[in-house]
């Protein structure tokens, strides 16, 4: 099983875009502290466009990240809780390593 990045690219309503850094800022101390599959998270945030975020996650496998992750109380309390900062739900795209060579 080799690992996995996961690219979630959220954007905020108007207006929201601190109440939207804060709440997905504090979701990813949850899931570093919470989920031990999870190898690591950045999060970014647009430079030109603060509405937009971007979260670059290192998972050991798509399975771990769609199942056992997604089901966890902090992110289904996140889901539930989206709607009053967010503008729709997120793009959730799958990545691997390619070869340089």
């Amino acid at each position: 099983m080799s690992e996995i990045v996961v690219m979630i690219s959220y954007t905020a309503l108007p207006g929201q875009s601190e109440a939207a850094r804060q709440a997905i800022s504090a979701l990813v101390a949850t899931v570093l502290s919470a989920e031990p599959e999870c190898a690591g998270i950045t999060m970014l945030q647009g430079s030109s466009d603060e509405t937009r975020f971007t979260l670059i996650e290192r998972w050991p496998s798509r399975d771990i990240f769609l199942g056992p992750h997604m089901q966890q109380p902090h992110i289904q309390s996140f889901i539930q809780q989206a709607g009053a900062f967010l503008a729709g739900p997120p793009d959730i795209s799958f990545w691997h390593a390619a070869s340089a060579a």
